[in-house]
């Protein structure tokens, strides 16, 4: 009779505790959410989709993708970073978001470091287009042509402080030219930066792979440099900006990373660590990468953040250089 009433009280005990245990000993049980901090249809909205379809595979659970666009990305970062940490809130970081906006206005309330860093996720390599009927066939002769004539083309951007105004701006730096060779002309975003080079309202972009590879393949652009280290086998016309003795340029390039607010435990981080070697050989997200335009790079969380500093650093550069540090 005694033994059964231990038995019982061990029940109840264990029974009380089943929500506590269950939370603090299996991750996850229940949807995750991924906060992508810029619009529907944009590199963070691709990448995390892209991801969201093969988690339930890996974790046993969905990866539901929400959008919260606004102020470049700060509104959906700042919503993770001060997220429970549990680990059923996450970020689908950015270049703009986590490197950039930091690195050129002190006012952002995050740090670059203010997160739990997982993973990167891919790598979107950064571009240099014309249009096909341009008279440039290389980026040796648009160079000549800022040389003869300074300030006389114009390039788009999502706006000041974007990759897209940033990068050009670095190629100018490397070549010795000023930083108005061109004239910098920005937009709302990067489909309409896209559109401006199109209409001819300007005469090169240069962009995520992501969003501008369709007008690649369809011929409408013509590529003239690429900061992948080597040439990709979709476009095995287009030189690296190696090959082109602009190395430095490699540095320029969009990326995507999954983060989680501070303080993550290490039992999440673990099983993101373990879900994400998987996913890493995963046919449907390398198929999924293949299709935006991404080049998988999955690191661990030590690498990640040495990856995520290495980005700040360098945007925090240039905005000093170019006086753009607000």
């Amino acid at each position: 009779m005694k033994a059964l009433l231990r038995a019982g009280v061990l029940a109840a005990v264990l029974l009380g505790h089943a929500p506590f245990a269950q939370a603090q000993g299996v991750y996850p049980n229940k949807p995750i959410t991924v906060i992508a901090p810029f619009a529907a249809g944009g590199d963070s909205d691709l990448s995390a989709r892209n991801l969201a379809n093969v988690v339930p595979k890996h974790l046993g659970q969905p990866l539901v993708v929400v959008n919260r666009p606004g102020a470049s990305g700060v509104i959906g970062s700042q919503q993770v970073r001060t997220s429970p940490v549990d680990g059923y809130t996450l970020l689908l970081a950015r270049i703009g978001s986590q490197a950039i906006t930091p690195a050129l206005d002190p006012k952002t309330p995050y740090q670059w470091s203010d997160f739990t860093f997982l993973t990167v996720l891919e790598l979107n390599p950064f571009v240099c287009v014309v249009k096909a009927d341009a008279p440039w066939k290389s980026l040796t002769e648009l160079i000549e042509e800022w040389k003869r004539n300074p300030g006389k083309l114009n390039y788009a951007s999502a706006g000041e402080g974007t990759i897209q105004h940033l990068g050009p701006q670095l190629l100018f730096n490397i070549i010795g030219l000023s930083k108005d060779t061109a004239v910098h002309v920005p937009y709302k975003g990067g489909g309409e930066a896209t559109t401006a080079l199109i209409a001819g309202q300007v005469q090169f972009i240069c962009n995520n792979l992501t969003t501008i590879l369709s007008h690649i393949r369809n011929g409408a652009f013509r590529a003239l440099m690429i900061t992948t280290t080597q040439r990709l086998k979709e476009l095995p016309d287009v030189p690296t900006a190696r090959e082109l003795g602009y190395p430095r340029l490699e540095a320029i390039t969009g990326w995507s990373a999954l983060y989680g607010p501070p303080g993550l435990s290490k039992d999440v981080v673990a099983r993101w660590t373990e879900a994400m070697q998987r996913i890493a050989q995963d046919p449907d997200w390398l198929a999924g990468n293949v299709k935006i335009g991404g080049i998988p790079a999955v690191r661990s969380p030590e690498e990640t953040e040495k990856f995520a500093r290495e980005q700040y650093l360098l945007y925090e550069g240039l905005a000093y250089s170019l006086g753009l540090r607000r």
